[in-house]
This record gives structure tokens, C-alpha cells and sequence, in this order.
């Protein structure tokens, strides 16, 4: 079937009528490398999989600003939404009230296959259902646009080979940092930079939950649940506080930079839930914060350092300045330079800011005969530096049996290592000076983590240790 003419049609904003162009879409017949396009002044249809906080943000966004971003793209496209999947159209109809009902769906086929859907957005979340509605959209040749970090991290690989097989882009400015468009950032405007290293705090929940701990001397579980009654944190947190949010991010940033498939098997990731007000007061004390960093580091071999733990960073790097829910991102290119970017890293407006702006760009992909606007992996492989063999300074904390001798056990383990030793503190608690069991920390020099581990898998051994020490990682940003 060859490229056929398309009539753009009309649509309800508001109370009003809109039948923006009246002109015609160029359209085809799916065949092998070819791209729909249209023509300068068209009506765009959206179909929206997922219509909670975002997919509700993305309905007011385009229903308060679709003039301005009409007249900001020269005046050439009118987005609507044309289809929207829900698991209750009813309950979804109550939340709205604005929505037509013939509007809602509970089949994702019948979005996606909807002739009237040109763009097909994803935000329902996890990576079953999620990756069969993407893959049959870029298979139906129509833009995705999703804001799932998750399913880009784990089934990225398959679904970027597609979207090369297709010719049809994914677009995901939304899966990373809500409103801060960190992703066009690295795939555009840094495009002629070497990245030398993007470090950055991308978990606003776990950055809260720090901060509090910080600001308010509370506990992780009393800044835990302060936060998940703000709604800051879902009622299964797991995500936030294990760390695996900020690394699904973070290896979006990796393969952005470097082009290469990453397995997240291979990723380490650590979280805050073994962060206590001992190593809030620790950090304090020593001129640092606590927070959760995500670290990409290209080394000289072209190889690439990727972990995420809570770190200590020192009070005077900009990054110990954000608080909140909010993120910051420092990217390092190598002819830009530093650059960081700043923002609300989620909620309804912020993300759904970037999913509309991801509308746009992927109606510009519409627009042109041929052609793809997405990114593609452009390296077949990369080797990603075992964290073994990363290395930083540490702040290890030993939980003792409060007895003579403690201290110099556990250096001579140390030393065995060739790793040195920068200071020790055992502080003692004014409510039970005498405690039989108390908190040991090491503050400890640089050195490849393989060799820390292989240290402490001995210390372990010792009869005055009584759990597995806890690390943090002393970073030096910049």
C-alpha cells in the first residue's frame, strides 16, 4: 500500500471546537523503511496508556497550553488526546470530570491499533505490559514517548534494536530527573563532548529522607514515614530507598553517554537503609553530607565506572546543597565543561513538562518524510569497570564488643591490606556509657574496593565483631 492523504481532524478543548487546519496528513501503508509524515498543519492524535498523576498532568498541560506550543512550533501541529487506557474508565471519568468517555479504553490493542493515535504514550509503569504496548506502537510505526526508567533499563536493549528496525524513535525525557531535561541535554546539546563523568543526586525520596535525617536528627524509618505521609514515598518505598530507581536512571545516563547496552546485573547498587543518625553526626562533624550518588565515570581506557550508594560528599561541592525532593545533575564534557542541571526530579507538572515536550519532538518525527529522532545505540559493546575495581576513600562503621585490643585488631587486618587508616572514633553514649556493644568507625584512605571487601571479609572473622560492617564511600567529585 503506498502513501496515501489523510484529512487532519477535529477535536474538543474545553468547551470549544477545534479543527485547527483542515488540510491533509501524509500517510502509509506500514511498508518496510518507510515513516509516516504530515504536513505542515495537522492535528496530532495522543493515545495515553496510563492516566494517574502523570497521564492526568499530560491531559492538563496540552488542554492549558496547546495554543503556546502550537505557536511555539511555527504554528504547525495541534496535539490532542485522541485515546486513553485505564483499568476503570468510570473511576478515571469521576477523577477528571472534563474527559469524554469515548475517550477511555481498557484495551491497550485498541489504543494502539486506534487510527486516529499517532503518538503513542507509555506511562503505566513495570516491564510486562508496558513492553508489549511499546514494542506494538514503534511495530504500528507511531513515535513512543514513556517516562519508565525501568523497562528502558531492563528491556532497553530489545526495544532500541526495534526501534532501529523500525525507523521509528522512542522518546524518554520523562524517565530521568521529572521536569529537568538532563536527557536531550546529553543526547543533543552535548553531542560534540567527550562525557568525562555525570555524577548526581536523581531520587528525590531518598534525598528527603536524608535531608530530614540531617536537618531534624530523625531516624530512617521516622524520615520514612514523614515522607511516604507527604506522598513523597509510595506505600512499598522499596524502589526509592534500595537504591534501584536512581541506578534504572542512572543507566539511562550511562547509555546515552557511551552507546553501549548495559546490564544492570552488573550494576552496583546500594541504598539508605543502613544510613543511622551516628553516620549523619559523623558526617556533620567532618564536613560532609550524606546523600544518595548516583557515579558515571568514563575511565582512560574508554571503559565506564557506573554505581549508586550514599556517599559522603564534602559540605562545599554544590551538589551537599540540594534538599528536599529535589535532584541535581553535574555532567563533565570535555569541551562544555561542567555544567549541572537543577530541579524537581518528579511529580505531575515537572514530568509531565518533559513528556510534552517529548509530544513535540516526536510530532517533528512526523513531520519529516524520513528519518529518526530517537536515540539509538550506536556501540555494540562497552566493558563497564567491575566495582571492584573502582576506588574512593571510606567510612566504614563496625558494630564492636566494647573490650580492650578492639581497635588495634582490626587495624592490623587493615594493614595486612595495605590499606591506611586517615582516624578512628568509638563515641561513647551518654545514656549508656557502659554498653557492652558500641559503633566503631574507620575513616580509611583510598583504595580499590575489591581490596576493602577482601579486608573486611577477615575483619568479619574477628570474635569482637558482632554484624557486617557498613560503607560508605568518601567521594571526591569534580
Amino acid at each position: 500500500m503506498g502513501i496515501g492523504w489523510r484529512r487532519s481532524g477535529s477535536f474538543r478543548r474545553g468547551s470549544e471546537d477545534f479543527s485547527p487546519c483542515g488540510g491533509y496528513g501524509l500517510e502509509d501503508g506500514g511498508g518496510a523503511g518507510t515513516f509516516r509524515g504530515v504536513n505542515s498543519c495537522a492535528s496530532l492524535g495522543i493515545g495515553l496508556a496510563g492516566f494517574g498523576t502523570v497521564g492526568s498532568g499530560v491531559w492538563n498541560t496540552l488542554e492549558r497550553n496547546g495554543d503556546l506550543i502550537t505557536g511555539r512550533t511555527g504554528g504547525g501541529v495541534m496535539l490532542h488526546v485522541a485515546k486513553i487506557l485505564v483499568r476503570d474508565p468510570a473511576k478515571a471519568r469521576a477523577a477528571t470530570g472534563e474527559v469524554p468517555a469515548e475517550r477511555f479504553t481498557t484495551n491497550w490493542r485498541e489504543l494502539v491499533e486506534d487510527p486516529a493515535v499517532d503518538i503513542v504514550v507509555e506511562l503505566i509503569g513495570g516491564t510486562t505490559d508496558a513492553f508489549e504496548i511499546v514494542a506494538a506502537a514503534l511495530r504500528a510505526r507511531k513515535p513512543v514517548v514513556t517516562g519508565n526508567k525501568a523497562l528502558l533499563a531492563e528491556r532497553g536493549v530489545e526495544l532500541f534494536a526495534l526501534s532501529r528496525e523500525m525507523d521509528v524513535p522512542i522518546h524518554f525525557e520523562a524517565a530521568v530527573a521529572g521536569g529537568i531535561p538532563i536527557i536531550r541535554t546529553v543526547q543533543d546539546s552535548l553531542i560534540g563532548n567527550r562525557i568525562h563523568s555525570i555524577s548526581g543526586i536523581i531520587n528525590g525520596t531518598s534525598n528527603y529522607i536524608l535531608g530530614r535525617m540531617t536537618d531534624a536528627g530523625l531516624t530512617f524509618e521516622t524520615a520514612l514515614a514523614e515522607a511516604q505521609g507527604l506522598g513523597y514515598a509510595e506505600a512499598d518505598p522499596a524502589l526509592d530507598v534500595n537504591g534501584w530507581d536512581a541506578a534504572h536512571k542512572a543507566i539511562l545516563l550511562a547509555t546515552l553517554a557511551y552507546g553501549f547496552p548495559i546490564d544492570p546485573g552488573l550494576v552496583h547498587v546500594s541504598g539508605i537503609e543502613q544510613v543511622r543518625p551516628i553516620d549523619i553526626t559523623f558526617s556533620k562533624n567532618l564536613g560532609y553530607v550524606v546523600k544518595l550518588l548516583a557515579v558515571i565515570r568514563e575511565h582512560a581506557d574508554g571503559s565506564v565506572e557506573l554505581r549508586v550508594q550514599p556517599s559522603f560528599i564534602a559540605k562545599t561541592n554544590i551538589l551537599a546543597s540540594v534538599h528536599g525532593v529535589f535532584n541535581a545533575v553535574a555532567v563533565h564534557g570535555d569541551a562544555a565543561g561542567e555544567a549541572l542541571f537543577y530541579g524537581r526530579g518528579a511529580g505531575q507538572d515537572p514530568t509531565a513538562s518533559s513528556v510534552v515536550a517529548d509530544l513535540v519532538e516526536a510530532s517533528r518525527s512526523l513531520r519529516q518524510a524520513s528519518g529518526h529522532r530517537g536515540f539509538l545505540l550506536y556501540r555494540e559493546n562497552g566493558r563497564l569497570v567491575p566495582v571492584e575495581e573502582t576506588s574512593t576513600a571510606y567510612y566504614v562503621r563496625f558494630d564492636v564488643t566494647d573490650r580492650p585490643g578492639v581497635v588495634a585488631e582490626i587495624a592490623r587486618v587493615l594493614a595486612d591490606h595495605r590499606i591506611g587508616i586517615s582516624g578512628t572514633h568509638s563515641p561513647v553514649n551518654p545514656a549508656n556509657p557502659d554498653a557492652e556493644f558500641v559503633d566503631m568507625v574507620f575513616l580509611l584512605h583510598t583504595c580499590a574496593y575489591g581490596k576493602l571487601k577482601q579486608a573486611l571479609a577477615e575483619i568479619e572473622g574477628l570474635d569482637c565483631i558482632n554484624s557486617e560492617p557498613v560503607v560508605f564511600r568518601i567521594e571526591s567529585l569534580g
